[in-house]
C-alpha cells in the first residue's frame, strides 16, 4: 500500500510542477494555484449525493475515487459545506484515495432519525458522527482532513481514536478545547473576533442568524477570507446546504455550548472530559495556516507540542483565508497525500 501511494505522490508531484511552469522559471505552487482560484472560482459540482444510516443521523455524502484505494475523511467547517472540498476531491481521487465527504450534522442532505434527538452541536457530538460513518461504511482506517468545524471534529479522531486514523490533516492546527477554557476571557482584540459567537448567545442573535442565514454566512465567508475573490455563484452553490432545518439549531447550541449556557448530552460527557485534559495527537500530521486567514486561529508556536508523532506546519501564502481546501485545493490535497506516505 506504502508503494501504493508513493507512486501517485511522484505522480502527483510531476503533474503539479508542470502546472506551474512560467517563463524562465517554476513558480511558488500555493501562489499560482491561489490566484487561478480566487480569479475563477471553481463551477464544479459533486454528483449524487449518497445517504447512509449511520448512529443518530441519516448522512448525506459525496464519494469518487476506487472502492478499494485507502480512505480520505474531508469534514467541512461553518458556515461551509462539502463544496470546499470539490476540487480536493478529484485530485485525491486520481492518486488513488476512496474519498468521502460527508455533510455535518445541520447540513445538506444530513438528518436526523429522530424528531426526539437533541439538535446537539458540542465537538463530541460531530466526532462520534464521523466515527459512526466510518462504522457504517465498514472503514476501518482514514485519512481525516479538516478545517474550521471540521479540523476539530478531525483533531478529536486523532486524538481519542488513533487506530481509526492513518493520519491527520488540520487546518488551524489544534482545536480541541472545553468549556472550561472557553470561559476564560481573552484580550479585547481577540474578543473582537469572536462577535458572533456573543451575538449568538442572545436570542436576537437566534432569530438573527434564522432570519438571515444567507446574507449572515456570505459576511462570514467575507471576513475569514478577505482576499478570496469568490462569485455569486460559488458562494449559493454551498448555501443551498444551509437550508436544512436543523442547521440554525445546531448553529446556535454549538456556540452557545462553548460558552457554556447550554448543557450537551450525558453520554458525550466522558469523551468531553478527555478532550479537556488537552490530549496529545501522536498520528501522523501536518497542519496549516492561510496567509490571509481572517478568522479566529491560534498561532502555530502554540500547539506544535500537542503533535508527538511526525508532524510538519505549512503556511500557504498567497492570500488564502479561512477555507483553505476551497481556496488552495492542491496545497491541501498534496499535505493529505504526504500526511499518509510521509514528506
Amino acid at each position: 500500500m506504502t508503494q501504493m501511494i508513493d507512486q501517485h505522490r511522484r505522480q502527483f508531484l510531476g503533474v503539479a510542477a508542470g502546472t506551474v511552469a512560467v517563463g524562465l522559471g517554476v513558480i511558488d505552487l500555493a501562489r499560482a494555484e491561489t490566484e487561478a482560484v480566487r480569479s475563477s472560482p471553481s463551477s464544479s459540482s459533486f454528483g449524487t449525493i449518497k445517504q447512509i444510516k449511520a448512529g443518530v443521523l441519516d448522512v448525506g455524502y459525496a464519494e469518487t475515487g476506487p472502492a478499494t484505494g485507502p480512505v480520505a475523511i474531508l469534514l467541512h467547517g461553518w458556515p461551509y459545506d462539502i463544496h470546499s472540498f470539490v476540487d480536493v476531491a478529484p485530485i485525491l481521487a486520481q492518486a488513488g484515495y476512496r474519498v468521502i465527504i460527508p455533510y455535518l450534522r445541520g447540513y445538506g442532505s444530513t438528518q436526523f432519525l429522530s424528531g426526539e434527538t437533541l439538535r446537539n452541536g458540542e465537538p463530541a457530538a460531530l466526532a462520534v458522527d464521523i466515527v459512526a460513518l466510518m462504522d457504517a461504511l465498514d472503514i476501518k482506517k482514514a485519512v481525516v482532513a479538516g478545517f474550521d468545524w471540521g479540523a476539530r471534529t478531525a483533531d478529536i479522531i486523532a486524538a481519542l481514536w488513533p487506530e481509526r486514523c492513518r493520519a491527520l490533516v488540520s487546518v488551524s492546527g489544534y482545536l480541541i478545547s472545553s468549556q472550561a477554557a472557553g470561559s476564560a476571557p481573552l484580550p479585547p482584540s481577540a474578543e473582537l473576533q469572536w462577535w458572533y459567537q456573543f451575538y449568538f448567545a442572545t436570542e436576537r442573535g437566534r432569530a438573527g442568524y434564522d432570519k438571515y442565514t444567507h446574507d449572515f454566512a456570505k459576511l462570514i465567508w467575507k471576513l475569514a477570507s478577505p482576499q478570496w475573490k469568490f462569485d455569486d455563484a460559488t458562494f449559493d452553490r454551498s448555501a443551498k446546504a444551509f437550508e436544512n432545518k436543523d442547521h440554525v439549531a445546531i448553529t446556535i447550541h454549538n456556540y452557545r455550548w462553548r460558552l457554556g449556557l447550554v448543557k450537551g448530552e450525558a453520554k458525550y460527557e466522558e469523551i468531553e472530559r478527555k478532550l479537556a485534559s488537552g490530549p496529545v495527537i501522536n498520528v501522523p500530521t501536518i497542519t496549516m495556516e492561510g496567509d490571509a486567514n481572517g478568522a479566529p486561529h491560534p498561532d502555530s508556536s502554540a500547539y506544535a507540542k500537542k503533535f508527538s508523532g511526525r508532524y510538519d506546519y505549512r503556511l500557504i501564502t498567497g492570500g488564502v483565508g479561512h477555507n483553505l481546501p476551497q481556496e488552495a485545493p492542491q496545497a491541501f490535497a498534496k499535505a493529505v497525500i504526504d500526511a499518509d506516505g510521509g514528506a
